[in-house]
C-alpha cells in the first residue's frame, strides 16, 4: 500500500523532507476522552491489549484527533515475559506485577524461547493488520518492544520500582544467569518484531525505558550487546532506540545499526548533534511538562526545541510519553506548531 504521509521513514533514513515529522510516545491513552470511552467498555487494560479490533481503534484515534504523522500500535512491552512464560496482571494504580520472577536457573522454565510467536502474540500482530487496513495508507504503523534490559527488569523484579535493586544484585552475584536470562529475551524480541514487520509495521520503536539506572559500564555489558543484536537483525525497516536516562551511552547508542536515537527531555540537542554526527536521526525531546503550560509557552517553548536541531535529520517528539492529565487542546498546539515549523537548515 503506498503511503500519502511517509515524511517520518524519509527522516529516519535520513532522506529529503519538507517539515520535521511529530509523533507522542503514548499517544494513544488517556489524554484522549474517546480512548477511555473504549477502556471503559472492556475489563482492563490487557483485554484492550489482547483484542485486536479496539486495540486497531485506539491506534488510530491519535491520526483522526490529533493529526500525528505516524501512528504506533497498542500494545504493551510486558507481552514477551507473558509470551515467554510468565505471566502478569496489570493493576489499576499500581502497575505490572509478576506473581513468578526469575532469581534462579531453576527459574528459567518461565523464559521459554521454543515456541511459535503467533500462536501466543497474534493478537499484536492482528492488530497491526486490521489497523493499516483501517488506516489506508494515511500515515505509517510503528511497532515496537522493550530492550531486553528493560525487560529483563520487569522478570526479575516482579513489578515497577524506583532503583530495580532486584535486577541490578543479578548483574553482580549470578553475571551469567542475567546473560542467559538477557540472551533469551533477546531471541524473542526478534523473532516478536520480525513478525510485527511482516504484518506491516513500516518502522520499529525499542524501547529502554530503564536504561539509565545502570552506569556506563554495566550498560555496556548488560544492554548494549543486547540491542545491536536487535538492529542487526532488522534490516527491514527503520529502527529506533530510545534509551531514557543513558546520556553517557548515547554516542555508543549511535554506533549500533539503528536509523534514529531517541532523547529524554535531559538530554541536550546540541551537545548530541555534536556527538552521533549527520548520519543518525535524533528523535524527541521536548519537557512533556511543557503541555500543562498555556498555550502560548507551549508554542515558545517547542519552537525553541526546534531551533535547537540544527538538521533536518530529526523525528519530533516528547522526551518521555505524554502523561495522562495533559489537555489533548496543549497536545494540538504542540503538533499544529512543529507543522508549522520552517526549518532553516
Amino acid at each position: 500500500m503506498t503511503l500519502k504521509n511517509d515524511l517520518i521513514l524519509r527522516a529516519a533514513r535520513g532522506e529529503a523532507i519538507e517539515r520535521y515529522p511529530v509523533w507522542l510516545m503514548r499517544q494513544a491513552g488517556r489524554i484522549l476522552p474517546e480512548y477511555r470511552e473504549v477502556r471503559a467498555s472492556l475489563s482492563g487494560f490487557k483485554e484492550l491489549v489482547e483484542t485486536p479490533e479496539k486495540a486497531a481503534e485506539v491506534t488510530i484515534q491519535p491520526v483522526d484527533l490529533l493529526g500525528v504523522d505516524a501512528a504506533i500500535i497498542f500494545s504493551d512491552i510486558l507481552v514477551v515475559p507473558e509470551a515467554m512464560g510468565l505471566e502478569y496482571q496489570m493493576i489499576e494504580q499500581r502497575g505490572p506485577w509478576f506473581e513468578k520472577t526469575i532469581k534462579s536457573e531453576a527459574d528459567l522454565k518461565y523464559a521459554e524461547t521454543d515456541f511459535n510467536i503467533e500462536d501466543r502474540l497474534g493478537y499484536v500482530t492482528e492488530a497491526i493488520r486490521i489497523t493499516n487496513k483501517e488506516l489506508n495508507g494515511r500515515v505509517p504503523l510503528i511497532g515496537f518492544a522493550g530492550a531486553p534490559w528493560t525487560i529483563f527488569c520487569y522478570m526479575v523484579e516482579g513489578h515497577g520500582s524506583k532503583t530495580f535493586s532486584e535486577a541490578r544484585k543479578l548483574l553482580y552475584t549470578n553475571p551469567t544467569l542475567a546473560h542467559e536470562l538477557l540472551s533469551r529475551i533477546t531471541r524473542v524480541t526478534i523473532q516478536y518484531l520480525k513478525a510485527q514487520v511482516e504484518a506491516g509495521a513500516h518502522m520499529l520503536q525499542v524501547f529502554d525505558s530503564w536504561a539509565g539506572i545502570l552506569g556506563t559500564a554495566q550498560y555496556a555489558e548488560f544492554s548494549l550487546p543486547y540491542l545491536k543484536e536487535i538492529c542487526d537483525a532488522i534490516t527491514e525497516v527503520p529502527v529506533t532506540l530510545f534509551s531514557k536516562g543513558a546520556i553517557t551511552s548515547v554516542g555508543a547508542i549511535a554506533k549500533l545499526k539503528c536509523n534514529t536515537v531517541g532523547l529524554d527531555w535531559n538530554m541536550d540537542v546540541e551537545t548530541i548533534r555534536r556527538e552521533v554526527g549527520e548520519n543518525r536521526t535524533l528523535q524527541g525531546n521536548l519537557d512533556p511538562c511543557v503541555l500543562y503550560a498555556s498555550h502560548e509557552n507551549v508554542e515558545n517553548e517547542t519552537k525553541k526545541m526546534l531551533d535547537s536541531f540544527k538538521s533536518r535529520r530529526h523525528i519530533v517528539n516528547l522526551g518521555h510519553g505524554v502523561y495522562p492529565d495533559i489537555e489533548p487542546e496543549k497536545v494540538k498546539t504542540f503538533i499544529k506548531t512543529v507543522k508549522n515549523y520552517e526549518i532553516k537548515y
